[in-house]
Order: C-alpha cells, then structure tokens, then sequence
C-alpha cells in the first residue's frame, strides 16, 4: 500500500510525553483514521471521510515525499529549513518491509515552522515543479494538483496547531 503520512496534535501539557514516547500520540491504526475504516479490521468498508478532526491529524498520503523536496532547505541558513522539519525522515527498510520515521515537533517550534510553510504559495509551487518529476510517471497537471491540496492541508493545520499553542507527533510510514 505505500509509505504514507500521518501527523497528530497534542496540547502542551503533553510535550514531555510526546518527547518520551511519542507513539504514545499516535493511533494505533493511522489508516483506519485517515481513510474512515475500522480500526484493526481485516474487512471494513471506507468512508473515505478522516476520523479525527482536521485540528488534530493531519493526513498527507503520499504527497509527504513532494512535500520533502519542495521545502528541503537551499543552505543551512535559509529559512525553510523550519518548515522542512516537519516533512523531514524516510522509512528504514529491513528484511521484513520497514520501520516508520516519527518525529515530534513541540508547540514552541510551530510558530517558526508556520511563518516558513506560509511563504510556500501556488506560484512558488508551480515554479518548483517545472524542474521536479513525480516518480510515479503522473499527468503534471494532476500530480500539482496534488501537491498544492496536501501542501494547503499541512499550512492549515500548523496555523491551527499554532494559534491554539500544540505541537505534532508525526510518522513517515
């Protein structure tokens, strides 16, 4: 099925929870949220509608690893770089498939990586993908659209996680 992404949002007095076992923040069945099944089924039928609120996950598919490329700092100085971390990681293949990427990011970082992901509009997008390839051979147009509806999905998520002071726990998996 792929290596997907999903992102939970946790309130701030769950950061030192979220540093020390951050799967503790994540579901435990993240497709069965993303894609309306039920959790741990071997047979369900999907309502393709997201369990939890758009305020406390945030669904990327596959798009995560466009996402990677787009907002992967120029230099070391350049201010992307904040933004980058939450698009950050890839799998670690073993003998049997995979071990996830997870990442938690505080509510004291969100602010930043915010002003960052923000700078990232349509245009620069659009600028961006006359240079990238998708490497699953899609139409252009259909895979840019694509990836400015999960790049808008991941700016208005970081807003809301940082107008209500949260932070995220995410796994690339």
């Amino acid at each position: 099925m792929g290596i997907r992404y999903y992102a939970y949002a946790f309130d701030a007095d769950h950061a030192r929870q979220a540093i020390e076992d951050p799967r503790s923040i994540l579901s435990s069945d993240p497709l069965a949220d993303a894609w309306g099944l039920e959790p741990h089924a071997t047979v369900s039928f999907t309502t393709f509608e997201q369990v939890p609120s758009e305020r406390d996950m945030l669904y990327l598919d596959k798009a995560w690893a466009a996402l990677q490329i787009l907002t992967l700092p120029d230099s070391k100085t350049d201010a992307t770089a904040s933004c980058h971390r939450i698009f950050e990681g890839n799998v670690s293949m073993t003998g049997f498939g995979w071990e996830p990427f997870i990442r938690t990011i505080l509510p004291t970082e969100m602010p930043a990586i915010h002003s960052d992901l923000a700078l990232f509009d349509e245009f620069r997008v659009r600028a961006w993908a006359d240079g990238w390839k998708s490497p699953h051979g899609a139409n252009r147009d259909d895979e840019l659209r694509y990836v400015l509806d999960y790049l808008e999905k991941a700016q208005q998520f970081v807003e809301a996680l940082t107008a209500d002071g949260r932070g995220m726990v995410y796994m690339i998996g």
